[in-house]
């Protein structure tokens, strides 16, 4: 599908972007995550991609050249995410232990990919730090809080109460550092937190758009190209904000949302939103490309939290500049890609297939698709080592 039909076709289904089109960046807060501009730090750590299974409990650990599974070990309760820390010399495994009080961080060696001791944390659905590398910010998602803890020993801080925004849980950071924008996922808005000052700064309620995709059960054709199916009118009445990503400008935060089908554009320093692109259903993580043009959109398959196998999921590829949907690659058969990160050089990207217990290698210049069958409900899988001076958390988001 050219770039010109696709641009018509979104625009006809009611998906265009509300405002004007983003400019070229005149900067790129990605600048130090161009393929292959690797730390010193990271030199001498194993290439692996490290997969949490969230219901089987462990890590399976995968040679990217080989496409084998290499290694695989138990961690605490309920693994979400593998988090590169701060100084990237530790990987943390989040086991949030859902409805439990018995959490832990379970550190990573990545110059020889082997686990360490756990240290017991509350409720560590997620992790990111703050730009200063002087804290670890573990997301709280079932206390609706965010605990600052010193990023090595993990001894608490202090916490940051967001009682407006249930289901906490992903965020970016302005340009300058100051500020974070945070999802609530259950109440379909976005937090904004002052780093400096400690504090909640206010909330902003996602618009919905009239139409989103309608979830498809049809078996999908081997290396057909992936293009959403039919749309409905979109009687939720909020969204599902999942992961969040600044332009390379900081300039504009894009929010992937699970109900609305596609990312809100919002703008942070005004803290409103701005537009809408439609990217397919399901819309979960984001990715930035390695050269800060494009935005990878994962597409989960499916509007429900626990989502069936083979599902319509797919990634859509976004251009900065344009705003617009400039590609679409499917998965062969069906699935459904979740959360990941880009090798070190961006040829591929590496996603977690939430619900039909493998992993997908995306080629991204062709949108090929290959899998590795890992343990049970792969989720927050990171690849390893990456480019960048720092890491803000998350599976990787390095600057």
């Amino acid at each position: 599908m050219n770039k010109r039909r696709i641009a018509s076709t979104v625009a006809a289904l009611g998906f265009a972007c509300l405002g004007a089109q983003a400019q070229a960046p005149a900067t790129n807060i990605y600048s130090e995550t161009t393929a292959g501009k690797l730390s010193p730090a990271v030199q001498g750590d194993l290439e692996r991609v490290y997969v949490p299974n969230l219901r089987s409990g462990d890590v399976y650990v995968i040679d990217p050249q080989t496409m084998k599974v290499v290694d695989r070990f138990k961690v605490g309760i309920g693994p979400q995410h593998i988090v590169p820390s701060w100084d990237l010399r530790t990987l943390w495994v989040t086991n949030n232990a859902e409805g439990r009080t018995d959490g832990s961080l379970t550190p990573i060696d990545p110059r020889t990919g082997k686990p360490g001791k756990a240290i017991m944390v509350d409720d560590p659905y997620n992790m990111y730090f703050t730009p200063d590398g002087k804290s670890a910010i573990v997301v709280a998602e079932a206390r609706k809080r965010l605990d600052f803890r010193d990023p090595k020993t993990m001894a608490l801080q202090y916490s940051i109460d967001v009682p407006n925004c249930p289901g906490i849980n992903h965020a970016d950071f302005s340009a300058d550092g100051r500020h974070a924008i945070f999802t609530c996922e259950f109440t379909g808005a976005v937090a904004k937190i002052d780093l400096a000052e400690r504090k909640v700064l206010g909330y902003l309620t996602l618009q919905m758009p009239e139409r989103r995709y309608k979830e498809s059960t049809a078996k999908k054709a081997p290396g057909k190209v992936w293009e959403p199916g039919e749309t409905e009118l979109c009687t939720v009445t909020k969204g599902m904000p999942q992961d969040i990503r600044s332009a390379p400008d900081g300039k504009r935060f894009y929010v992937a949302d699970m109900h609305a089908d596609g990312v809100h554009v919002i703008d942070p320093e005004a803290f409103k939103q701005i537009g809408f692109i439609a990217t397919g259903v399901g819309a979960h993580g984001l990715y930035p490309s390695r050269d800060g043009k494009q935005l990878y959109v994962i597409n989960r398959g499916s509007h429900r939290i626990h989502g069936p196998r083979n599902a319509d999921g797919g990634v859509a590829v976004i251009d900065f500049a344009s705003e617009k949907v400039v590609a679409r690659w499917g998965i062969p058969d069906g699935g459904s890609p979740d959360m990941g990160n880009l090798t070190a050089d961006g040829k591929y990207l590496w996603l977690g297939g939430r619900f039909d217990d493998v992993v997908y290698r995306v080629d991204t210049a062709s949108g090929a698709v290959a899998s590795v069958k890992v343990g049970a409900e792969p989720h927050g899988l990171t690849v390893w080592p990456q480019p960048g001076r720092h890491s803000l958390g998350h599976t990787g988001n390095l600057r």
